[in-house]
């Protein structure tokens, strides 16, 4: 269902790494406005509006929902869209009016996500009745965690897509490969480069970089047997060189280095025991009366369903479905058709349920 993209300025904002923005811009859509029902979905790493599936004609089709975008994805505050002295703005040909540097943190933490969507909500838009399921995929699934964890009497229930409550150390390296492609491709200047005039410095282009960064990350999308059952001929590619040309490139359209490796530096520091001083893991989440739908792929190579397994033990109220795709992580943002109709169904009953 179309809707249209709004947003939402919040004045002095402070990450927590002690960075302040005179203002931070949250993007969100707002779909199925009149229904009664309310559904949080924020975007993953990457994901944008056009990119998220968001179940608004399945199993959320009696929610109205919101969907806001990440700190970092170019949507919301982004190095790419963030000015020394100001909010991201743009003129009336959609060109940003930027000054040279950029004051957007190197690392994003999941609290200012959810301290900046938390804002939205209750500020901006004047929700004070409990949030009926907020449900994330992949980054947004840990953010998803962290809003469990911090806003219990707000969140009456929560689907975890391919994710994970903490960042498993396998997926922390994984991560090191696409992010040193790019911090040492040729054409990566790094945050100290001055832009310029006129042009913010996160929006310096580093396509050598981007390519690399893409190539290092493309297998770890899907999984073996999707390669050895070539399933990329289901979304219409004569070739494994096609499809990777098309992988590596025109869907990186766009991507700016410094958005990709702020969002990456949040995945890598995803564990919502910092959002409760540390406990060990099994006592934060044993604290969670949230109901939580765990919804790893059993191919998925870096969230890895046996964690999920894990986490739904020492969940108070925790449902675990591993969906049953050769598509591995993708599975989860809705890539394998069988696979999101299987999810949806899930969901569906989940939120009638629970």
């Amino acid at each position: 269902m179309a809707s249209q993209v709004r947003y939402y300025s919040i004045p002095n904002f402070r990450f927590q790494d002690g960075t302040a923005l005179p203002v931070a811009r949250i993007a969100y859509l707002y779909i199925n406005s009149s229904a009664s029902k309310l559904a949080l979905i924020p975007t993953c790493f990457k994901g944008t509006f056009h990119t998220t599936l968001n179940f608004c004609t399945g199993a959320l089709r009696d929610h109205r929902i919101i969907v806001a975008a990440q700190f970092g994805n170019g949507e919301s505050s982004s190095p790419s869209n963030t000015t020394t002295s100001s909010s991201p703005t743009t003129d009336n040909n959609n060109n940003d009016n930027n000054d040279n540097a950029s004051p957007f943190p190197a690392k994003i933490d999941y609290r200012d996500s959810v301290a900046a969507q938390h804002a939205l909500l209750t500020q901006h838009l004047g929700i004070t009745t409990p949030i009926d399921v907020v449900l994330g995929f992949s980054l947004a699934g840990q953010c998803t965690y962290y809003w469990a964890a911090t806003h219990p009497s707000l969140v009456q229930r929560a689907v975890v897509i391919c994710s994970s409550a903490r960042t498993s150390g396998h997926n922390r390296q994984f991560l090191e490969g696409p992010a040193a492609a790019l911090e040492n491709a040729i054409d990566f200047a790094g945050r100290k480069q001055v832009a310029p005039a006129g042009l913010a410095r996160g929006r310096l282009e580093c396509p050598r970089g981007v390519r690399a960064f893409a190539k290092a990350y493309s297998a770890w999308l899907t999984s073996a047997e999707w390669y050895d059952l070539e399933k990329w001929r289901e979304l219409r590619y004569e070739s494994l060189a096609a499809y990777d040309e098309d992988a590596t490139g025109p869907r990186y359209k766009g991507s700016f280095p410094d958005d990709l490796l702020a969002m990456l530096r949040a995945w890598q520091g995803g564990d919502v025991r910092s959002a409760k001083a540390r406990l060990p893991l099994e006592d934060v989440l044993g604290r969670i009366e949230t109901p939580i739908l765990l919804m790893p792929c059993r191919t998925d190579q870096y969230f890895r369903w046996e964690a999920s397994e894990r986490e739904a033990a020492m969940l108070k109220n925790a449902g675990l479905e591993v969906i049953p795709s050769v598509w591995g992580h993708v599975a989860g943002g809705g890539m394998d058709p069988e696979a999101k109709a299987w999810m949806d169904g899930k969901i569906a009953k989940f939120v009638e349920e629970s």
